[in-house]
């Protein structure tokens, strides 16, 4: 197990362009607009237990269920967001809609601990009657993590004391021992808050908790949520399941003995997130393996070029292996987001470059790609074609992604640097600074790059006392052909695990110039994967790029062909989106306008052009339009 920890974002300033600029959009127009949302949706009046409750805003389904059960969580995650914000810049107002929101959920608290203002106000004779499709603990897991995260910014113990007595009250209710409900929510969750608490804390209750959670996942027979069904009354035990498989929520078997990716894509992956957690707190090698099988599942036949996950709307989640359509790809940003925090947990299990690549693939393109340049409107889904249909749309009757991608920007600090006794690594680059402890000293570090448009990377190394410890640079498995100085002398690029090491004693004034080339390339897919076949995807650095009618004109870009040997050749456009580094290539381009009829027996005519590819990402932003990752590819 690594001995590596990161370090927290509070820590860590962003300085460079790129993510700057994204966490001040945020700050200054996600969450205020966000709260706007919460609050014209009826879900910030949710928590003071209107009597009688006000109509539903979103009528139930036929299978009896309604999203407005989730409302607590969507709450928590806002928390959970703006208090990461206030971490960067403290702003009076925000910390009293924060203070509002927790006096509610502190008034509507039962007396015995229970807190969830669905059941509380609707129907509090079926608390804990149904885990499986209503997720009380799932609600409670994010507004944890809102409370954790408020406390860690500001100190303010009243929200996590709310919750902690939450927390009694499940403890005293589910578990093992004599008496208890054997249970565990249907979207996991709780798991990974917990590990939040017990870190913060180091209360054993809450790891033990958390533990229970995960080994009990699957046990059967008797299944819990066919056991709770079974004591369900009246018209509730008619509520059908709308996927009759445990499979949807990662149920099906004990998680240990789970080889296959399988059901609801965020759900697997806040699960495998706390699995991970788990491992290394527990050094467990029996879960350290099954997170490696099922993450070389997901890396081998399940994820898009972007680190989008789950190609079906269906389930919002997994088919079958090498199943990656683009025009109806779900790949919701919630997906990508948790497959950041999976990711994240994996890398400090081994430290081994092969998770911050995905971290990164997963973090500039599949979850960036839910929120809009302005910060207002977002992706629930992230095809990889358009017909130019899809748009950003500004909230969403299950607003989980909105929150999901803000509170991934407000605290990406926290996924650049860890720490060790003697050693640091640096997993990302984009401009960063930050002081941390190191082999009985602080230290200093700022690394300047103008990251992910530039390979070109310097990192001032300043210990107060000069000190011996590593410090480990990713390499990432993009790059080819990285050089390294130290002081101006050379060093060998010689990765291990993706990171090379350089060990010294370092004093002030140290630098590191790190260089990894970032040519345009082109990717191709997997056989199996049938439709993209014919067909290949542009990368520069960590970033995939689409092509866009708006840059390609003419009609639709899916009369486009790259030329195989043609250059793809990197310009910078400083006009476009503030400064982005675009791809221009040659291709051919059917003429649309000289076809009459749907069939004919001749070919298209195809005239010479050229292509230009911005990063996907960005795409969506200047109005509708067709949109292609996969290009068809001519020889």
């Amino acid at each position: 197990m690594s001995r590596y920890a990161p370090v927290p974002f509070p820590d860590v300033r962003l300085e460079g362009q790129f993510w700057h600029e994204r966490l001040e959009t945020v700050l200054d127009r996600t969450v205020p607009s966000q709260h706007k949302k919460l609050g014209e949706y009826g879900i910030l009046d949710s928590l003071k237990l209107p009597n009688p409750p006000p109509p539903l805003r979103f009528p139930r389904h036929a299978n009896g269920f309604t999203v407005q059960v989730f409302w607590d969580s969507d709450v928590g995650k806002w928390i959970e967001a703006a208090s990461y914000a206030l971490a960067h810049r403290r702003d009076e107002d925000i910390e009293a809609k924060i203070e509002a929101a927790v006096d509610d959920l502190e008034k509507a608290q039962a007396p015995d601990g229970y807190l969830n203002c669905w059941y509380l106000g609707h129907e509090p004779q079926n608390r804990w009657t149904n885990l499986r499709d209503n997720h009380e603990m799932y609600n409670a897991g994010h507004l944890l993590e809102g409370a954790v995260a408020y406390y860690r910014v500001t100190g303010r113990r009243r929200f996590l004391d709310i919750m902690e007595r939450y927390l009694d009250h499940i403890y005293s209710t589910f578990g093992t021992e004599p008496g208890k409900r054997r249970g565990y929510d249907g979207h996991e969750e709780i798991e990974l808050a917990l590990m939040k608490l017990y870190y913060l804390t180091g209360e054993k209750k809450h790891l033990d908790f958390a533990t229970y959670l995960i080994n009990e996942r699957g046990q059967q027979p008797p299944h819990y949520f066919d056991i709770e069904r079974e004591a369900r009354e009246g018209a509730e035990s008619k509520q059908r399941y709308v996927f009759a498989n445990y499979e949807y929520s990662q149920s099906h078997k004990p998680v240990r003995e789970q080889e296959k990716v399988v059901g609801h894509a965020v759900r697997a992956m806040y699960l495998y997130t706390a699995m991970a957690d788990l491992a290394a707190e527990l050094n467990d090698p029996e879960l350290k393996r099954a997170c490696e099988v099922l993450w070389d599942d997901v890396m081998e036949t399940k994820m898009y070029v972007t680190a989008g996950l789950g190609p079906s709307a269906h389930n919002e989640g997994f088919t079958h292996d090498f199943d990656l359509p683009n025009q109806t790809a779900y790949a919701e940003t919630c997906a990508s987001v948790a497959l950041i925090f999976w990711a994240q947990r994996m890398l400090h299990l081994d430290l081994d470059g092969k998770y911050a690549d995905i971290l990164e693939l997963a973090m500039f393109n599949g979850a960036l790609s839910g929120l809009s340049r302005d910060g207002e409107h977002y992706f629930y889904a992230n095809p990889l074609e358009s017909d130019g249909t899809p748009t950003r749309w500004d909230w969403h009757t299950c607003p989980c992604c909105t929150m999901n991608v803000s509170r991934l920007v407000a605290s990406v600090g926290g996924y650049f640097l860890s720490t060790a006794e003697d050693g640091v690594a640096f997993h990302l680059y984009g401009g960063i600074s930050s002081m941390v402890d190191v082999a009985g000293t602080k230290v200093a570090f700022r690394e300047v790059s103008n990251y992910p448009w530039s390979g070109d990377i310097k990192i001032s190394v300043d210990p107060e006392t000069a000190a011996e410890f590593d410090v480990k640079l990713r390499i990432p498995g993009w790059c080819e052909g990285a050089s390294l100085s130290v002081n101006g002398e050379a060093v060998p690029v010689k990765p291990e695990n993706g990171y090379v090491t350089v060990r010294r004693t370092w004093a002030r004034g140290d630098t590191i110039a790190l260089d990894l080339p970032m040519p345009a390339e082109r990717l191709y897919s997997h056989p199996g994967v049938i439709m993209n076949a014919g067909r290949v995807a542009l990368k520069r650095g960590p970033l995939v790029y689409c092509i866009e009618e708006v840059d390609n004109p003419g009609g639709r870009v899916q009369r486009i062909r790259i030329k195989r040997d043609g250059e793809v050749e990197a310009k910078t456009d400083s006009g476009l989106f503030d400064g982005v580094v675009t791809l221009k290539a040659q291709a051919l381009a059917v003429d649309e306008g000289e076809w009459q009829g749907l069939y004919r027996s001749k070919p298209p005519v195809e005239k010479e052009s050229s292509l230009t590819a911005i990063p996907y990402y960005l795409w969506a932003n200047r109005g509708q339009g067709s949109m292609v990752v996969w290009i068809p590819e001519v020889l």
